[in-house]
């Protein structure tokens, strides 16, 4: 597999993590509140913490939780402090439809690493890039696979985004919630810089540049393994 887009990891089980990392495949990870709660993490900063000791050279982002501007600056000058290689998320726009521009640039002026999240138009990418130091640069993570379910094309605004991410030299853009390999392909075609891929996707990487003909081949294969666990029949008459 020979591409320029960097993958990361999106998940919070520190297993997962490092069975990935051992493949090769990452350079990064990524997580947030709602990956917290599936894998069960009741200590987020304790997991933190570990995760940053087992990944100490490699990228790894941590959301703020608070809801306030206040809080978000708090709760990420913490997160910042884990590591050099820390970088912190905060959602471009908090539930009461406020943006969190001057959040982002409070914090990319005092050096902070920021992993702009939620983002799904491109105004909002402008205010994320507009918003990020040019020096320090940060991330900017577009949630293309949540515009897709939407039943919306995805492609143009990602290719409109990498646009804007690139008039400054250190901020990357961020393929967000991947749903299948493909996307790998389509972060690499509109110019991202970073893709935030799942375990279960992880997995299917090595398939990567398969023969259609081998996939049905496989298929099969699947197919008369089951029926053979199962002991399926079909009664014929003769």
């Amino acid at each position: 597999m020979d591409l320029n887009v960097k993958i990361y990891a999106d998940g919070a089980k520190l297993a997962d993590m490092q069975a990935v990392a051992a493949q090769g495949l990452v350079t990064g990870f990524t997580t947030n509140p709602s990956l917290m709660k599936a894998a069960g993490i009741t200590d987020y900063l304790a997991f933190a913490q570990k995760a940053v000791a087992t990944f100490p050279d490699q990228s790894i982002s941590f959301e703020v939780f608070g809801n306030t501007p206040d809080r978000m600056l708090a709760e990420a000058k913490v997160l910042a402090g884990l590591g050099q290689h820390v970088a912190v998320k905060v959602p471009i726009i908090r539930a009461n439809g406020e943006d969190n521009a001057a959040v982002i640039r409070e914090l990319s002026n005092a050096g902070v690493q920021v992993n702009v999240t939620a983002i799904t138009t491109l105004t909002q990418v402008k205010l994320a890039v507009d918003a990020l130091n040019a020096t320090v640069g940060g991330i900017v993570s577009v949630f293309a696979g949540r515009v897709a379910d939407t039943g919306v094309d995805p492609l143009p605004l990602m290719r409109q985004a990498a646009g804007l991410c690139h008039t400054k030299e250190h901020v990357e853009l961020l393929w967000a919630s991947t749903r299948e390999v493909f996307n790998v392909v389509q972060a690499e075609q509109t110019g991202c810089d970073i893709i935030t891929v799942p375990p279960k996707i992880l997995a299917k990487l090595a398939k990567f540049g398969t023969p259609a003909v081998q996939v049905s081949v496989d298929t099969v294969k699947t197919f008369d393994a089951d029926i053979a666990s199962l002991g399926f029949t079909i009664p014929v008459t003769e």
